[in-house]
């Protein structure tokens, strides 16, 4: 496989209204990020991708975007961000922002132009479709729930909206709406972006022309999942994509892909292609239900270790998947993925080993290296996030009480990531002087970076460890390069598999059990005077002739020399 210059990165993702505030309006901004840029250096971070900070409404938290040249003022000026640019390279850091062109705001002027006059040259930027007996033209749901068309004003026409209806989607079928894209992309790369993480662009490629599909709730609505499976042909946009941005500029880029066919994996992610990374949502997406979050079914043990060997499995040979554990859009990945009983600091050690060292681009979500937890809400007004209301209402509906109600949307909502960074246990957890523009989490008291810094057996330490191994002239072949090879799969709630360079084997080991499990691995008997023990959760290891006995929640990582 080719050498890329970001393969043996490690990927750090800021959420700028919830980072750091510097001036006090309890928002977080650009010169905030600036100031913190110490922090990620010391952690050893060398890609920072930032959620939106383009001017919009803020429908959807930024992703409605109004202008693709202009800073929100929320954030603070483009002057801040080629500061942040500046400071960023300073510090060898790369910066992705995000790439949010499936949609635009309903304030961007293009649309505002084709509400004018829907059949002119703006109104074919977008998806607009006259009302046939005042019957809208196909039974879509949005991603946020209701119907995808919504009737441009004072017209007899509908405009499409997969998300909020204030984001209209753009219509690439249209060259001159390409080209404008194009336009923009170039200008930022120039500009000296190294990048970008690309949102929900699985759905630039609609099934046409619009027809109605089977309900599957009583709505009379059909889940998009099912529509987007039915479109043909995106490859032609994302090929130009990348050849007309991208490849000129060496971007490294990184789909938001969900809904890809398996066999289209090179065609993403290969030698040529689309992108150079895709995030890997084989675990994320595990029991989800297109009924609702009601329907959902929390991940076990198990199931997290099934989806991350299929995963690997299925990109090994082709290409590098981008590795989480949660990010702005799912709850925290320790409060999702862990039992009860290992939720706690090092069971957060254990989850963040076993996905840290599988192949692929590890990203980190803001607060993740600290262990931060899910939120509290004690009443839906608290709740921030459009499709955590959505869901609430689809509760009630389905015939849920008020109460169970707010436990399930307690459990998924995008607002639990959301929450204020937790620098310190002072006054809003050290995030803004002013009033937080969202709840800071309460256990902040216990959870901070700052009490982490100062403690050698801590969440952030540990992750401080994996980034430097990684880095580790001694292991990086193996780490960035080896293949990964699963071993005791028929061992209950234990995650273990080989990493197996060039010159060295690492094995990975990872006990889920509340209890303490000892395992058999026969082709490491005869090898102890060949084995270095990298990183270990726990003060110690007990291990004699293959057999390695590990404590509840105890995981591993070890090196070996290869035979001869």
């Amino acid at each position: 496989m080719e050498q890329k210059w970001w393969h043996n990165k490690t990927a750090y993702q800021v959420y700028p209204k919830s980072f750091y505030d510097s001036n006090g309006d309890g928002t977080g901004d650009i010169r905030g990020i600036i100031e913190k840029l110490d922090y990620l250096k010391e952690l050893g971070i060398e890609i920072l991708w930032l959620s939106p900070v383009y001017l919009s409404p803020c429908a959807d938290q930024g992703y409605d975007i109004a202008d693709y040249y202009q800073i929100d003022p929320q954030f603070g000026t483009m002057e801040d961000m080629d500061t942040l640019l500046l400071e960023a390279e300073k510090r060898q850091i790369h910066v992705l922002m995000d790439l949010v062109v499936n949609h635009c705001s309903d304030e961007h002027e293009w649309f505002k132009k084709a509400c004018e006059d829907p059949e002119g040259e703006y109104g074919r930027f977008f998806y607009m479709e006259k009302a046939e007996d005042g019957k809208m033209p196909c039974n879509w749901r949005s991603y946020f729930g209701g119907p995808v068309w919504e009737r441009v004003p004072g017209t007899d026409y509908y405009y499409l909206h997969l998300f909020h209806k204030k984001q209209p989607d753009l219509n690439w079928e249209n060259p001159k709406l390409r080209e404008s894209i194009y336009r923009m992309v170039n200008w930022w790369l120039e500009k000296g972006l190294a990048g970008f993480r690309i949102d929900a662009i699985i759905n630039i490629k609609k099934p046409l022309p619009f027809k109605d599909y089977p309900a599957d709730r009583e709505d009379g609505l059909c889940d998009m999942g099912q529509v987007l499976a039915d479109a043909e042909g995106i490859g032609t946009f994302l090929g130009e994509l990348r050849d007309r941005t991208f490849k000129p500029h060496d971007a490294f880029t990184v789909g938001e892909v969900f809904n890809e066919k398996e066999e289209e994996l090179p065609e993403f992610i290969g030698e040529n292609g689309y992108f150079s990374s895709m995030f890997d949502f084989r675990e994320t997406v595990e029991g989800k239900s297109p009924s609702g979050w009601y329907d959902c079914k929390k991940p076990t043990p198990e199931d997290y270790k099934r989806c991350c060997f299929e995963s690997q499995r299925r990109s090994e040979g082709v290409g590098y998947l981008a590795n989480v554990i949660e990010n702005h859009d799912e709850p925290r990945g320790v409060s999702h993925y862990l039992p009860k009983y290992a939720q706690n600091e090092r069971g957060k050690k254990l989850l963040a080993i076993l996905y840290f060292m599988l192949k692929g681009i590890p990203f980190i979500y803001q607060g993740q290296e600290l262990g931060m937890e899910n939120t509290v809400f004690h009443s839906i007004d608290e709740v921030d996030d459009i499709g955590s209301k959505d869901e609430y209402r689809r509760c009630l509906e389905v015939g849920y009480s008020e109460s169970e109600a707010l436990k399930i949307i307690s459990h998924y909502s995008r607002d639990n990531a959301r929450t204020p960074f937790q620098w310190t246990d002072g006054e809003n957890a050290g995030f803004t002087k002013g009033r937080p523009w969202i709840t800071v989490n309460p256990d902040y008291i216990e959870i901070n970076a700052k009490e982490q810094m100062d403690r050698r057996d801590s969440v952030y330490s540990l992750y401080r460890e994996l980034i430097a191994l990684r880095k580790n002239p001694l292991y990086e072949e193996t780490i960035v390069y080896g293949r990964t090879e699963p071993v005791l799969t028929e061992e209950t709630d234990i995650m273990a598999y080989f990493r197996r360079g060039e010159a060295q084997e690492i094995l990975v080991l990872g006990n889920f059990d509340s209890r303490e499990r000892t395992v058999v691995l026969e082709e490491t008997g005869d090898r102890e005077d060949q084995m270095e023990v990298l990183i270990n959760n726990c003060p110690a290891l007990r291990t004699e002739m293959g057999r390695f006995t590990l404590e509840p929640c105890q995981a591993v990582v070890i090196a070996y020399r290869k035979h001869g």
